[in-house]
């Protein structure tokens, strides 16, 4: 569970509503000995979080979520385009040799295999490039298509698609990055158009500025 650093007002505010809610701003704040002006930021955030909820002429009233709640809802509600990165790419002939470097040079963990027009073919992490290291072939003449994950194995998602349903699928499938892409119907062809990548580190990044938030 994830828990919010509330302040000592704001637990005293959660305190209040539980055991005397539903209660108005101002009834709140007489028990604090506050203003009611000084009191709007904490029922605004305490509001927000789903830990409060407020009806009009009645007030506020406790809703025995947690802060695990919070975050599930603000995960839930930012998109992925919102916080995706930008795709590495290569073509189907490329060499792994090649990709090795571009993989180096961009410090990616994953690189995606496009056709012509930016259409997803494939992808290779580091535990492919690895497993054809392995063997004795030159990496200078052996085509990444020949080593690549292809659709439909290859787990998708969405600029649309929330956050949190892109974290789990990490974490459900064991990887590392999901290409994001954009569904196209070309001659009756479904087809992905690679658009950003989503990563751990983008999940990472996100939970850092809503800390600093």
């Amino acid at each position: 569970m994830i828990d919010i650093d509330l302040t000592p007002r704001q637990q005293s505010i959660l305190e209040i509503t539980q055991s005397e809610g539903p209660i108005t701003g101002k009834q709140i704040a007489d028990k604090l000995e506050v203003t009611r002006a000084a009191l709007r930021a904490d029922l605004a955030l305490l509001t927000m979080a789903g830990l409060l909820g407020a009806r009009p002429r009645v007030g506020y009233y406790y809703t025995h979520k947690d802060s695990s709640d919070y975050i599930a809802g603000v995960l839930g509600s930012i998109c992925v385009e919102e916080v995706q990165s930008t795709p590495v790419v290569v073509r189907e002939t490329c060499s792994v040799y090649d990709v090795i470097v571009t993989m180096f040079v961009e410090d990616v963990g994953t690189v995606f295999v496009v056709s012509e027009g930016g259409f997803l073919e494939g992808l290779i992490s580091r535990k492919d490039l690895l497993k054809a290291s392995m063997g004795q072939k030159d990496l200078n003449e052996l085509p990444v298509k020949i080593v690549m994950t292809r659709m439909p194995n290859i787990i998708i998602t969405t600029p649309e698609e929330s956050a949190l349903r892109a974290a789990q699928k990490l974490l459900n499938h064991q990887v590392d990055c999901l290409p994001v892409v954009n569904i196209v119907n070309i001659d009756n062809t479904e087809k992905q158009q690679i658009v950003g990548r989503f990563t751990k580190t983008n999940i990472t990044r996100l939970f850092v500025h809503l800390a600093d938030m």
